[in-house]
């Protein structure tokens, strides 16, 4: 049977406290497992303004309305309005999710922060933010965390080895690299081992090799507007030849607005014949395989701007 790995980024203060309670009642009812990847310190999601001078912004902004999905006082938060600790204030919908029966990861500490620094940080910076993650992780929840999916898909040599450090065995943490109409420039993209000057990690690899719905919605991909009434069956299209997959969702748009659509996959999914699992899950499968090694490698994808951590082709 096919696996499709569900990971769910929660970026927000807000996706946590409305956005999660709603993924896990709708996984619960098609009995699908995933893996919830939380932001763990404040949230200053208004700083990401900041990226409106990116080549590539405001065509994605256009296509999904970010105040929409996101809400305009979540876009105020550390610009207008003080920063919420997501962590301190919502540990105990994070540890709901838990108690649910799903695995429960480290997206990062502070969103905005990492995805927007990390890249050219030293090893200082990079261990400092990585280590209050995984504290306020272990305070939340009481135990240590086991996984990790970095915000943005932005890493640096650093953070992947704090990973090791940190004896994480599994993490999902960039993309395989896509071709505009979805599909993945190679085939045999999956898990695999990162290599960092030439020394292969530990941590096992698992890259997201779906496009995202923040990347598909509005756009024209052969001939076709991607839209919420058609965009379901688009990615059901991709995932109708039988393989294993990542598919990366997140809280703030699945779990609200766009919780229709991913309802739609949860039924497309198990009529194609496939099994909603967690990381861990996949991880059982996978961990005893002979893995392709990969070096550190940066890329772009269609429908989403900048460079971000890719499984080369």
């Amino acid at each position: 049977m096919p696996q499709l790995v569900l990971k769910i980024d929660v970026d927000t203060y807000r996706g946590t406290r409305e956005g999660v309670p709603n993924l896990v009642r709708l996984l619960q009812t098609y009995d699908a497992r995933a893996t919830f990847l939380f932001s763990l310190g404040s949230d200053h999601t208004g700083w990401a303004m900041r990226r409106a001078f990116r080549p590539g912004f405001f065509s994605k902004v256009s296509r999904t309305s970010v105040v929409e999905h996101y809400g305009f006082k979540t876009l105020m938060y550390g610009v207008l309005l003080p920063a919420p600790d997501i962590g301190r204030e919502c540990a105990n919908d994070m540890r709901a999710v838990r108690d649910a029966g799903f695995e429960c990861g480290i997206h990062t500490w502070d969103h905005v922060v990492w995805q927007d620094n990390v890249r050219h940080r030293d090893a200082a910076w990079t261990a400092k933010q990585m280590q209050k993650a995984f504290d306020r992780f272990t305070d939340i929840f009481g135990a240590v965390p086991q996984t990790h999916g970095a915000a943005g898909w932005q890493m640096n040599a650093h953070a992947f080895r704090q990973l090791d450090a940190f004896g994480m065995a599994y993490a999902s943490d960039g993309r395989a690299l896509l071709i505009e109409d979805g599909t993945l420039a190679n085939p045999n993209a999956g898990p695999y081992r990162l290599t960092v000057d030439d020394t292969a990690l530990s941590c096992i690899q698992m890259p997201t090799t779906l496009p995202t719905l923040d990347e598909l919605l509005g756009r024209s991909i052969n001939g076709v507007i991607l839209t919420p009434a058609n965009i379901a069956d688009f990615i059901l299209n991709l995932t109708a030849t039988p393989r294993d997959h990542v598919f990366t969702l997140h809280a703030e748009l699945e779990g609200q607005k766009l919780a229709p659509i991913f309802e739609a996959l949860l039924k497309g999914w198990r009529a194609q014949g496939y099994q909603c699992v967690e990381m861990a899950d996949y991880y059982q499968f996978v961990k005893d395989q002979p893995l392709a090694e990969f070096p550190l490698t940066w890329g772009e994808l269609p429908g989403r701007s900048g460079d971000l951590i890719l499984q080369p082709a």
